[in-house]
């Protein structure tokens, strides 16, 4: 399904990913799809990985995505100490 205010599809897909205590965890929040790795690079190969398993077999038109999307991805850093 096309997006309903411009009629095209996403070419882009967004992620967030957070440190836990021992891996990286990734989640898209349109989709249920979480997975973790070790670092970073672990947890993006993950993610896409989950991200198709997620997705095989569908018509990603009907979510509103263009084929073989990009993952657009948002990372949540620990506070940073306050400089004086």
């Amino acid at each position: 399904m096309p997006n309903e205010t411009t009629g095209r599809l996403q070419h882009t897909i967004k992620a967030f990913i957070r440190k836990g205590r021992e891996y990286y965890i990734a989640e898209r929040f349109d989709i249920a799809v979480v997975t973790q790795g070790k670092n970073l690079d672990e947890t993006v190969a993950n993610l896409r990985e989950a991200f198709m398993l997620h997705q095989e077999g569908e018509d990603l038109s009907e979510f509103g995505l263009a084929s073989n999307p990009t993952i657009l991805i948002t990372m949540e850093l620990e506070t940073l100490a306050d400089v004086a």
